[in-house]
């Protein structure tokens, strides 16, 4: 979808009239503060003081919850709550949300509200407690509830059914007469998503996971993520067989696989940069297809809304988050997705040119006369930042845990740790100040250091340059005295391809996320700043964009508009081979290891190709074979 696109369907959802029947929960968050805790003068044993908690709609109810986010004006539940004060807080939160309750009924014995209840303690989830797991649905409720939807059925665009407790409200008498029901029916839309049952309701469109397609064939793969886009288009296939209705198999980051009468589809995943919480992704997902497909919208497009919709949502940290319609315009106007996410993680099936080490991911342009190369540089030409993540690292742990950090237990600094490493991995190749504003929340969210002690983005990139500065000066320092050489300090090759296509008259641009001055700078002393005849662009500043796209954007913009097989770029960073991927231009990922300075690095293969990288080089050793790649010589 484009962005006039995605914006008409938002507006028609609004009008769309969805009734959701299933299993209704409530998430509990409850904040521990251990530092007022005390010993209990009854038992003895220490207590678990409660800072502060919060409810949100969960299960069926997120999905509810998350339609009308999105803008859905009329959304009706049917489930059953506890007469406890649980069921009456589900009840008020529905109410608050504008969505209709009339179907929310009450089991006044043998059934407790469904709750998970989850303690936070120094941003670790702790064991959570669950309420309802034994519950007895009455047949006197059972049929209540199949009435009041049997009423409503005729008047909605779409049912979404869904279970994911096993002692929840599909009970076999419900299960069946909702099928029946359902049958009944057959105009009316229905999309079933189901932990347990979801071979059971004929006539319904489904909804799963691929473990939970994979147990249906009773698959004897035991490695999801092995399987290829050959066995996920199979499995797909063999449900829809299955069952004759449309099939959506959803797989987490790679995205989402759809199957219905016109054949296979994927969507690609969205590549998320900020930290993610999976929790209720599953429900977003859910109620974007839903919302879709009463819009009139296709199965595709559906899948692609659905995608967007948790694509917000997973960004919403210790919570089961929901998604406005300006949230998902700002996410699917230029969205990132993840390429070839089975290539990427499979790299025992790569496919390389004759008696090299080059990988070839895609296939090559039909017509090759590259004139225009854009370079990466820090990682794919110049090793002096090598290292930069060692002294990122400590820097934000020391920023995240300030004073407290000499006495902080061995559980809270591996979170932390583990937190940053995580972060650093998912943030390489954009600006540095982007990254600082991300370490200033990371700071406010471990609460370690008082709001007033917080530095913004331009203070942490500071303290970070301060340091990274002083290592790169003294690697220059040592190239200046002849102690160490540009070769110490190139991947290896690099300088060679670079004359080589110089001779050859293609323009050679120059792109980092790296301040302009310092660029200029190192590409200097590296002894190649001359090739680029000026053609160099770093980062201006701005904290608002991200640095490298607002690079490759202007690169771009003045190379203008080029035919297939003209526009080259090559880089180690996601960022530059995922915008000109963007733009039609072909993309050499370069997944050297920076240390050795030649060699493939695995894990950058693997982000380069989700990037949508179109070859893969692990240094420039084998020019003369790239050469003839690249200009059919």
């Amino acid at each position: 979808m484009n962005r006039d696109e995605l914006r008409s369907l938002l507006e028609h959802i609004r009008s769309s009239r969805i009734g959701i029947v299933g299993d209704f929960c409530l998430d509990a968050y409850v904040l521990l503060e251990p530092s007022a805790s005390e010993v209990s003068l009854e038992t003895g044993l220490a207590t678990r003081p409660v800072r502060s908690q919060r409810y949100m709609l969960g299960g069926a109810g997120n999905v509810a919850k998350n339609l009308k986010a999105m803008g859905v004006e009329d959304v009706a539940v049917f489930g059953v709550v506890g007469r406890d004060p649980f069921g009456e807080e589900m009840r008020n939160l529905c109410l608050s949300a504008g969505i209709d309750t009339d179907g929310l009924l009450i089991q006044g014995e043998q059934w407790d509200t469904h709750v998970y209840m989850k303690p936070i303690e120094h941003e670790h989830e702790q064991h959570r407690l669950d309420f309802g797991n034994f519950n007895q649905l009455h047949p006197l409720v059972s049929r209540g509830l199949i009435e009041k939807l049997s009423a409503a059925l005729t008047g909605l665009d779409i049912v979404i059914i869904n279970q994911q407790i096993a002692r929840g409200v599909h009970a076999r008498e419900f299960r069946e007469s909702l099928r029946a029901l359902i049958l009944q029916h057959p105009a009316t839309m229905c999309i079933s998503d189901s932990r347990h049952y979801i071979d059971e309701y004929a006539g319904t469109m489904r909804k799963l996971n691929l473990k939970e397609g994979m147990r249906l064939f009773e698959s004897e793969r035991t490695a999801p993520d092995l399987m290829d886009a050959r066995e996920i288009e199979e499995l797909c296939g063999g449900l829809y067989r299955r069952w004759g209705k449309t099939v959506f198999l959803t797989r987490g980051e790679r995205g989402c696989a759809v199957f219905d009468r016109e054949g296979f589809h994927e969507i690609p995943g969205l590549l998320i940069l900020a930290p993610v919480d999976p929790v209720g992704a599953g429900d977003s997902m859910l109620a974007g297809i839903a919302a879709a497909l009463a819009a009139g919208a296709g199965a595709y497009t559906a899948a692609e809304l659905g995608s967007l919709v948790a694509g917000v949502t997973v960004q919403k940290l210790m919570q089961t988050g929901t998604a406005s319609p300006q949230e998902i315009m700002n996410l699917g106007t230029d969205p990132d997705f993840r390429y070839r996410p089975d290539v990427a993680r499979q790299s025992h099936k790569a496919v390389f040119h004759v008696e090299t080490d080059i990988e070839i991911v895609s296939t090559l342009p039909d017509r090759r006369g590259f004139t225009h190369a854009i370079f990466d540089h820090d990682g794919t030409l110049s090793t002096l930042r090598q290292g930069w993540e060692e002294i990122m690292e400590p820097m934000m742990i020391r920023a995240i845990l300030g004073k407290t950090l000499p006495e902080a237990d061995e559980a809270l600094y591996d979170h932390v740790r583990t937190t940053v490493r995580e972060y650093i991995d998912n943030t390489t190749g954009i600006q540095t100040l982007i990254q600082m504003k991300g370490l200033v929340s990371l700071v406010r969210q471990f609460r370690s250091v008082p709001e007033e002690e917080i530095l913004d983005e331009f203070g942490y990139k500071a303290m970070y340059n301060e340091q990274l500065l002083g290592m790169v000066n003294e690697r220059v320092t040592k190239l200046k005295k002849g102690e160490l050489d540009v070769m110490d300090f190139t991947i290896k090759g690099a300088v060679d391809f670079l004359i080589a296509l110089h001779r050859r008259g293609v323009r050679l641009y120059l792109a980092s996320g790296t301040d302009q001055e310092d660029v200029e700078r190192e590409s200097d002393i590296l002894g190649y700043r001359s090739l680029f005849e000026n053609r160099i662009y770093g980062a201006v500043g701005d904290s608002t964009k991200e640095a490298k796209r607002m690079v490759l954007e202007r690169i771009l913009g003045d190379i203008g508009d080029r035919g297939p097989g003209e526009i080259l770029t090559i880089g180690d960073g996601p960022v530059e081979i995922r915008e000109t991927h963007k733009k039609g231009g072909y993309t050499i990922g370069v997944a050297s290891n920076e240390i050795r300075r030649y060699g493939i690095v695995l894990s950058k293969r693997r982000r380069l190709i989700e990037a949508g990288a179109d070859l893969i080089i692990p240094d420039f050793c084998q020019r003369e074979h790239l050469l003839s790649l690249l200009f059919d010589v």
